[in-house]
């Protein structure tokens, strides 16, 4: 593929520091961006993903779904020619993860119901 053909991207993590840039093709994938991005992860930050499943990943306000190419997820507008792309990479542990684990944190709670007839 020719040099010109690819596409410049960073990953702007929550604390405002990037992953990046790395140089795409349109042909890949959101998927293959979110296992770059778990391998690039700063081994120093806490709350890291685990899975590239964990990661939400956000162009021009839009979450992009795993299936679609860098390609069809591009914006034709507001983005200079040569220009480094920047998308937002948020951790977001699924929902059964964070409840096991929630479980395992808390101590068991007992309702207790006292009801008095008069």
């Amino acid at each position: 593929m020719p040099e010109e053909d690819l596409l410049e991207l960073k990953f702007r993590l929550l604390d405002g520091s990037d992953i990046g840039p790395f140089r795409y093709s349109p042909a890949s994938t959101v998927a293959m961006l979110k296992e770059r991005i778990v391998a690039e992860w700063p081994k120093d930050k806490k709350g890291g993903p685990k899975s590239a499943n964990d990661i939400k990943l956000i162009n021009a306000g839009k979450i992009l779904e795993n299936n679609k190419t860098v390609g069809q997820c591009r914006t034709p507008f507001g983005e200079l020619p040569k220009g480094v792309i920047t998308m937002h990479a948020v951790v977001q542990m699924s929902l059964t993860k964070a409840k096991t684990e929630k479980k395992i944190d808390e101590a068991p709670k007992t309702n207790i119901c006292a009801c008095t007839i008069l």
